[in-house]
């Protein structure tokens, strides 16, 4: 694996795709912990279009070790930085029958642990005691994103489109793109592989038109500390 290379193309466009990070084997373990899930859990999110699992690594810890191989802490020592955290989890489960389509966004919020006001922190929203708030713009700018992927994922079973470089615009409103100036990018990605991205790029996915699931488990990392008693509520060393 060339990691600089991946490291040049997440600067220059937003993300990169980087397959063959896990073997068979550890695809089939992992595989394993999610078939034994109690889908009853109330963090648990459950709908003909969706299931999913918000603090995941939490939620499931045996999953951790199996998740953050050598490949993978590789990748992030090097791409990211000797520093960095994992500061968010999710699990999502697209079945084959989904007609689950999300528009164009920038994800702009980070989990923490506690409501307090502090400037240039906001707006917030609260679901079952979990919050959530949109941080000025350098937190956001310093997280990258990593989305496993357990299925073959293109164009046809919702693999993410984004827009190049949109993640060094700032605030980018989606209803503003410029058709005529920008690129969109399907972004394939193979069963055991994933694709790294910067939170601020614009991002959808189409609805899956296959009959092929997609399972993807989505983790974000930062080296910052959060300012005053604000800590990440996912905080994984």
């Amino acid at each position: 694996m060339d990691l600089q290379t991946h490291k040049d193309h997440i600067l220059e466009n937003g993300f990169t795709v980087i397959n063959n990070i896990f073997s068979d084997k550890e695809l089939e373990k992992i595989d394993e912990v999610l078939k034994n899930i109690d889908a009853s859990n109330e963090n648990f999110r459950k709908s003909e279009d969706l299931f999913a699992i918000r603090q995941f690594l939490k939620e499931l810890p045996e999953i951790k070790d199996l998740i953050l191989n050598a490949n993978m802490n590789a990748i992030i020592h090097e791409i990211f930085g000797e520093k960095y955290m994992a500061v968010k989890s999710i699990y999502f489960d697209k079945p084959e029958k989904s007609n689950w389509y999300v528009a164009y966004h920038q994800d702009l919020t980070i989990s923490v642990d506690k409501k307090i006001e502090i400037a240039g922190f906001g707006p917030w929203t609260t679901k079952k005691n979990q919050f959530a708030v949109q941080p000025p713009l350098p937190i956001l700018e310093n997280i990258y994103t990593i989305r496993i992927h357990l299925d073959d994922t293109d164009e046809n079973n919702g693999a993410l489109k984004v827009i190049l470089k949109s993640h060094a615009k700032d605030i980018y409103r989606p209803e503003t793109i410029d058709w005529n100036v920008e690129t969109e990018e399907i972004c394939k990605v193979e069963r055991g592989g994933a694709m790294i991205m910067k939170p601020l790029i614009l991002h959808g996915s189409n609805r899956t038109t296959n009959g092929k699931k997609r399972r993807v488990i989505h983790i974000e990392f930062s080296d910052m500390e959060l300012p005053g008693e604000l800590q990440w509520s996912e905080r994984l060393n």
